[in-house]
């Protein structure tokens, strides 16, 4: 691999669009991947209105066909429900996989490298002036770079899987049950993911669905499906730093926060631009100083919804306080969405 100013470790969303934002700043980049695109990951496939906002500002230009827009979010309890409708914008479910693929090709229309297929063993085999650690939650670049030390570090697992169905709904829907949740969003006009998170490892998406609503488990009970599935960790980790010399980390390589925000992705867009800015100007100290500021909200509105986890009457008090005042959930759907 001959000299370039950046190279990235990671071809997954946040890897791209790291790579996207140097581009567009004028760097070369390579970004090298051991696996093959499309790159998929159990995720609920929903993108909140800033996190377009957010790909449009990377040059990511994702049209309503390619998946399904939304227009807000619903809670769902045992006995009662609340909705809010985003206050600018729409949100988009879309397949992880299209996703990906729209991601790979703004990269090749912007002069990225990509080398797929090829695994890095060691930050030395990189001919590089800044490198990327976009490698995940259990990155090898954030090991090799010696940034493993954190403040903060809890996990929950989901689970996700996809029905031949027609979305039945506008919104995406939060089902709450014991210990667990599960997410539907519309993906295709043919088609919605469904995804459980819990902190229960074993916790599979058949026995979630009877335990939040056997309503849903009904509905979706006779729908073909149409992906296996799929299982992945999702995690609360707060790094006590995310860069180090000519090291970075984006996207879950350099912290996360539980999914249960929907905000991943989003948060690996902005990250990109802030870490594109700090190589531009030669210092990763700025990025070092913004990247707990990028993640304070999303970090705090997962704080505040895992509070409902922690038991049946605290979920339930919560769910009827919020169908009786939609006014104060749509106030938080607001803060949420970054209004």
């Amino acid at each position: 691999m001959s000299m370039t100013d950046v190279c990235i470790i990671g071809g997954g969303p946040a890897g791209l669009a790291a790579a996207l934002a140097a581009r567009h700043r004028g760097l070369r980049v390579v970004l090298a991947d051991g696996a093959r695109q499309p790159i998929d990951k159990a995720c609920g496939e929903g993108l909140m209105p800033d996190t377009r906002l957010a790909a449009e500002a990377l040059g990511l230009r994702l049209p309503p066909s390619a998946g399904v827009e939304f227009r807000g979010v619903r809670f769902l309890g045992e006995r009662c429900s609340v909705h809010g409708n985003f206050p600018a914008g729409r949100g988009l479910g879309l397949r992880r996989t299209v996703l990906h693929e729209h991601l790979v090709a703004a990269a090749e229309q912007a002069g990225v490298d990509l080398r797929w297929g090829t695994p890095v063993t060691s930050l030395h085999q990189l001919p590089a002036r800044w490198i990327i650690g976009a490698d995940g939650v259990n990155s090898r670049v954030r090991h090799w770079a010696g940034l493993d030390s954190y403040r903060r570090n809890s996990a929950r697992y989901a689970h996700r899987r996809h029905f031949a169905i027609q979305p039945w709904s506008e919104y995406v829907e939060v089902y709450w049950g014991a210990a667990c949740q599960i997410y539907i969003t519309p993906v295709t006009p043919h088609e919605i993911c469904a995804a459980v998170i819990s902190r229960e490892p074993q916790l599979r998406l058949e026995a979630a669905l009877h335990r939040c609503s056997p309503l849903l488990a009904a509905r979706l009970a006779g729908a073909e499906t149409t992906s296996r599935e799929r299982g992945a960790v999702t995690m609360t980790r707060q790094l006590r730093a995310v860069a180090g010399g000519n090291v970075a980390l984006l996207g879950d390589a350099s912290g996360s926060v539980d999914a249960i925000t929907g905000e991943g992705i989003g948060l690996s867009f902005k990250q990109a631009i802030a870490l594109a800015d700090a190589i531009v100007r030669g210092d990763l100290q700025p990025y070092n100083a913004l990247h707990p500021r990028l993640s304070f909200r999303p970090r705090m509105m997962a704080n505040l919804m895992l509070l409902m986890d922690r038991g049946r009457n605290i979920r339930e008090g919560a769910l009827g306080a919020l169908s009786s005042m939609p006014a104060v959930f749509q106030k938080l759907l607001e803060v949420h969405v970054g209004a």
